[in-house]
């Protein structure tokens, strides 16, 4: 009996890691995906860090953990938002909920794929930081950016399910945009936060961007002073609500 369990066990995984495996060769092999979420955080960076900040390893280092946080999201909101949509407009989605293979791999395998992205993006930005700028960090500086900024992708991703459900395959790219790009310049990644007018500085606390670039601002000593738990907290909060919705989403679809 233990046998059997552990073969179904061994080929869950496998399909798991099969899933995964073609879903990230379909992401690297899209061009129109994988290079702009790859090189738009280092080309902003290049731009904003190295030539208008060269010599100023203290603004360097800021945008080096806002545009970590900009990079990670672009990944988790097209993967799931703009590719989930897309996919169930072509019906692909219908062909997989038909096949024996359970739901959560095809979301197990995107959040793999994202997690992947945000490990290049993260690289790039490194290289441009330390090869470019002054930017000077300890590895166990690097090692927990790099780590709040990968694990802070989740709740982007949830976001992105939920969106990826809701929304019709030709809108969805554009929809995606809507929400990435707003809702990073108001969070304060593309310039500091504390350049926008204290209006805008106040509904900051209100997007979840802004938490997760306040908490790799922390490795650094350049956040504006929130506690670490109030910052996990809300993001918490929001991963929970973007679950409740993608689920909800979901299980309309299904009824549907």
């Amino acid at each position: 009996m233990s046998h059997s369990h552990s073969m179904n066990i061994a080929q869950t995984l496998n399909i798991y890691y099969l899933e995964s495996k073609f879903e990230w060769l379909k992401s690297i092999r899209n061009p129109a995906f994988a290079l702009p979420a790859i090189l738009f955080p280092a080309l902003f960076y290049i731009f904003f860090g190295v030539l208008m900040n060269q010599h100023d390893p203290q603004a360097a280092t800021y945008l080096l953990c806002s545009y970590g946080t900009f990079g990670i999201i672009g990944p988790a909101l097209f993967s799931f938002g703009a590719g989930l949509a897309i996919e169930r407009g072509q019906g692909w989605l219908d062909i997989k909920d038909a096949s024996p293979m359970p739901g959560s791999a095809q979301i197990v395998s995107r959040l793999f794929v994202s997690m992947g992205f945000s490990v290049m993006v993260l690289v790039c930005l490194g290289l441009v930081a330390f090869t470019l700028t002054d930017v000077s960090l300890s590895l166990g500086q690097i090692l927990t950016l790099s780590a709040i900024l990968v694990v802070g992708g989740l709740p982007f991703c949830l976001l992105g399910l939920t969106l990826g459900l809701l929304l019709k395959a030709e809108s969805a790219p554009a929809v995606v945009n809507l929400v990435y790009l707003p809702m990073s310049f108001l969070s304060g990644l593309w310039i500091p936060i504390s350049m926008l007018p204290d209006f805008l500085q106040s509904f900051a606390e209100f997007l979840p961007p802004y938490h997760l670039s306040q908490l790799a601002l922390k490795v650094v000593g350049q956040d504006t002073g929130g506690s670490v738990t109030k910052h996990l907290a809300i993001l918490a909060l929001f991963s929970v609500v973007f679950f409740v919705l993608a689920i909800t989403a979901f299980t309309k679809k299904k009824v549907n």
